[in-house]
């Protein structure tokens, strides 16, 4: 890589610029409903925050699953069992089901937990993991927090995953294209690297849309931040990196993208022993899906992995593979 003096001098002011359009992003209002719900599910527990995000968020949908991340200061500042936080230390994060009555209507929700050193790793350089940089770069909504001190602590972190997202963006983007183009070779890239059912192709481009400028102005004052020489011409960017720094970048890549798949993998294995509430969450897409409403015993719910054979036969007798197949 060229020596970094021959690089344009990181720009503050577009730091600055960057903290102030997400903050702007992280207080603006959720439904009520979704309030009351963090509300509750937080309890006496003391959180530094809870961020809202996902496509609910995009496109809100309180029928549906919500997503939210905790982050904690601590693994022990949130209720888990003890062997629930050590893989949670080993591989995380965790997730737990979470369903409520809110208002006289069933909110359900996927909760993911960090601490705060596990979410400023992730959203840093030595990082091989792209999960958590690539979803917190989207717009999030700060939906319950501490204190100011946690509020800063979370934002620093948002601001390290849109530094990342651009920078990446840079590296595996066109030669020059608008600001969508390379937020979409970036996201295609990201999909790519993790096991995900959306289509590489066409979900990258729902995340951008309807959010353009957002998206446009945060990739140009990422780079100015980070001290990556750009031009300008009208919509159009040409990043001016040398060759070194682009064949280092996509080396990286290479290794990250190598390393996505079986990172997926491995948490899905570890989800099927931690996924608190994963037995309920199961029950309920399949009755969402399929209409059959699947009964589960307090024993099932603790013990999901032990009850599964049962539990295929029931969806057996019920029609329930009958069905899937005449739709397919």
């Amino acid at each position: 890589m060229a020596p970094h003096s021959l690089y344009p001098v990181p720009d503050a002011s577009a730091a600055g610029g960057i903290a102030h359009l997400l903050v702007s992003e992280l207080v603006q209002p959720v439904p009520p409903a979704v309030t009351s719900f963090v509300a509750d599910m937080v309890g006496p527990s003391r959180p530094l925050g809870v961020l809202f995000y996902g496509s609910a968020l995009r496109q809100p949908d309180l029928d549906g699953v919500l997503d939210f991340y905790i982050i904690v200061e601590r693994l022990p500042d949130w209720p888990a069992g003890g062997w629930a936080r050590t893989a949670n230390r080993l591989l995380p994060p965790n997730v737990e089901y979470h369903e409520r009555h809110v208002d006289g209507r069933m909110v359900r929700a996927k909760v993911a937990i960090l601490t705060l050193e596990q979410f400023r790793h992730m959203t840093g350089r030595r990082t091989l993991d792209t999960t958590i940089w690539a979803r917190f770069c989207q717009p999030v909504r700060l939906v319950w927090v501490r204190d100011a001190r946690a509020a800063d602590a979370i934002l620093g972190c948002l601001i390290r995953a849109v530094a990342m997202a651009a920078r990446w963006a840079m590296a595996l983007g066109p030669r020059q294209g608008t600001a969508d183009e390379f937020w979409n070779a970036l996201f295609s890239n990201t999909y790519g690297a993790e096991l995900r059912v959306e289509s590489s192709r066409k979900r990258p481009r729902a995340i951008v849309q309807g959010h353009e400028a957002r998206y446009r102005a945060l990739l140009a004052a990422a780079w100015r931040a980070d001290g990556l020489p750009f031009v300008e011409h009208g919509d159009v960017l040409e990043p001016t990196v040398d060759a070194a720094w682009r064949k280092g970048m996509c080396d990286g890549w290479w290794l990250r993208r190598r390393m996505g798949q079986p990172l997926n993998i491995a948490r899905l294995t570890k989800g099927a022993f931690t996924f608190a509430g994963g037995a309920r969450y199961i029950a309920w897409k399949i009755k969402r899906h399929s209409g059959i409403d699947l009964p589960l015993s307090p024993f099932a719910e603790r013990h999901p992995l032990i009850c599964l054979p049962r539990l295929l036969w029931s969806l057996r007798q019920a029609g329930y593979f009958r069905r899937k197949q005449g739709r397919d």
